[in-house]
């Protein structure tokens, strides 16, 4: 059983009621409740939320300390963060980047990640099914690594 950590940044504690034409009607506690459900017996889910990069950076190096995959949905320090890049790569922790839009199709300040080249995979565009793949990929038997 792989433990995976899903991490989420500023302003995702306001699913379901923060602007649902872009982000839906689910709220986090749904994604997370559906994310467990969808582990089962595979893995097991760890599930936060903070507005504080510091308690993602920490939450980062914990996990890649314990060789957890890690979903990170960092919000708009997605686009700023440099201490979230560098604690992906110091930790060397396992991370597939989501965001519930298509980023990309958004401003363009939005259009740059920081943690993308760090991070194993980036799923966007997919709503909460952002997450799900992401965790599809982490729960997959070589561990989500692509064949060389």
């Amino acid at each position: 059983m792989r433990p995976i950590h899903v991490l989420n940044g500023p302003n995702l504690n306001l699913l379901g009621t923060r602007e649902p034409g872009i982000y839906g009607s689910l709220t986090l506690a749904d994604i997370a409740a559906r994310l467990t459900e969808r582990a089962g017996a595979r893995g097991t889910i760890t599930f936060r939320q903070s507005n504080h990069e510091g308690d993602l950076v920490t939450w980062i190096q914990e996990a890649g300390a314990a060789g957890a995959g890690v979903i990170l949905n960092a919000g708009a320090y997605t686009h700023t963060s440099i201490a979230l890049r560098d604690a992906i790569s110091g930790a060397k922790a396992e991370v597939i980047e989501v965001h519930l839009s298509n980023v990309h199709a958004r401003e363009p300040f939005r259009h740059r990640s920081t943690i993308a080249p760090v991070a194993r995979g980036v799923i966007a565009g997919f709503g909460p099914l952002s997450y799900e793949l992401a965790l599809e990929a982490l729960l997959h038997g070589d561990g989500g690594h692509a064949p060389a």
